[in-house]
């Protein structure tokens, strides 16, 4: 695969493409260079354009199941690059890892019991607790002195109540990057295997983790966590398919599996779109050299950011271990969040989600997407670069 296959620029407007559509709405500009939400200005690999391409030779699109071909590929991708063995009667369809959790939290707790966060993270996972009528028990990383964020077993241990019945998990997480060593996963499935909370492992950002972190599926841990974990996974951050609204859940035990089961009956999704499980397919089978492409350059993308952040004095930026989600420490800036977002549409014509958005941890934060061409990251850092020498 050509390394300038993933700098060529891809005009998406006119495409409904959330990111530049919303502009206006969000905003309030639709002017700004829009590096939010988390999908990539990036060409889809062509071997899943080109499957879909091929099954629309076909005249007819109607209903269609998943194949076992299309999750056999799924699952010899996470043998390959995880080194974990998934099992078939394991995995099920969803549109969605967010509509998976709501599924999750509706089939393992009732409404009242208590749902534990870890703050910052992405938004919908404080959403989907409050829609579902759970409690919502939030738990703040913190950064050590290296600015390391990390949890508190501890701290974690004394929040725990007899309503405690869920943790939402972001593995790897989004915003701020962190690939979860084992240790800290096994202290993590240990506490909650003891208390009889079950965790919910949203692990849609797997695929993206820079060397030399390996990412640990929340389920290969140890038996005892395997039976007591939901795993989220799927195609759409890796390959950049989130239009095609196809993820897969993980679910080991089969009493767990059972419970989710007869939820996601109530939701009656079924089995997904035909062209969407023939992109599936064809990403997790063929798309391994793009994949490794890709890697190389958003690893050069976050260096070019480090690069930047080291002649600034104002913001700081830790290197991600995964995802391609920079976060951006504007406190120095001593802006309140209102007016950090402000200064970023207005002075930099750049629009970032903004930190408060993923809870009060992520205060004085900012999240730019580095998932484009090398061109418009540059670009946004010399514009970035020249508002911050006016300050």
């Amino acid at each position: 695969m050509a390394l300038d296959s993933y700098n060529i620029l891809i005009d998406r407007s006119g495409t409904n493409a959330e990111k530049y559509t919303l502009r206006n709405a969000l905003f309030g500009t639709d002017t700004v260079q829009p590096m939010w939400v988390a999908d990539m200005d990036i060409a889809t690999p062509a071997c899943v354009l080109d499957a879909v391409r091929e099954r629309l030779d076909h005249p007819v699109i109607g209903y269609e199941i998943m194949s076992d071909d299309a999750y056999a590929a799924q699952m010899r991708w996470f043998e390959t690059h995880h080194g974990f063995t998934i099992e078939r009667e394991w995995l099920s369809y969803s549109p969605s890892v967010v509509a998976s959790i709501g599924v999750a939290i509706r089939a393992l707790s009732d409404e009242g019991d208590e749902v534990v966060v870890m703050d910052p993270v992405y938004p919908p996972f404080y959403a989907m607790v409050k829609h579902n009528n759970r409690r919502l028990v939030t738990h703040s990383l913190k950064q050590d002195n290296e600015g390391m964020y990390r949890f508190d077993i501890e701290l974690l241990r004394s929040q725990i109540t007899p309503k405690t019945k869920l943790l939402l998990l972001c593995s790897p997480h989004n915003p701020v990057g962190r690939v979860w060593s084992r240790k800290e996963l096994e202290s993590l499935g240990s506490l909650c295997c003891e208390h009889g909370i079950r965790i919910i492992s949203d692990e849609i950002h797997c695929d993206l983790v820079y060397q030399p972190h390996w990412h640990i599926p929340t389920a290969s841990l140890s038996e005892a966590v395997q039976n007591n974990t939901v795993m989220l996974i799927g195609p759409g951050k890796t390959f950049n398919m989130a239009g095609f609204s196809i993820s897969t859940v993980c679910i080991p035990s089969p009493d767990l599996r059972a419970l989710y089961d007869e939820e996601r009956k109530r939701v009656h999704w079924g089995e997904g779109a035909a062209l969407s499980h023939v992109a599936f397919e064809a990403a997790y089978a063929q798309g391994d050299e793009w994949h490794r492409g890709l890697m190389e350059h958003l690893g050069r993308n976050a260096a070019m950011i480090d690069a930047w952040a080291a002649t600034q004095k104002s913001i700081l930026y830790g290197k991600p271990e995964a995802t391609y989600l920079a976060w951006l420490d504007c406190r120095a800036l001593t802006l309140g969040d209102r007016e950090l977002r402000e200064f970023f549409v207005r002075e930099a014509r750049l629009g970032l989600s903004p930190g408060l958005s993923f809870g009060k941890e992520g205060s004085g934060f900012m999240r730019l997407n580095f998932a484009v061409p090398s061109s418009i990251l540059e670009n946004a850092l010399e514009k970035l670069g020249r508002v911050l020498r006016g300050v």
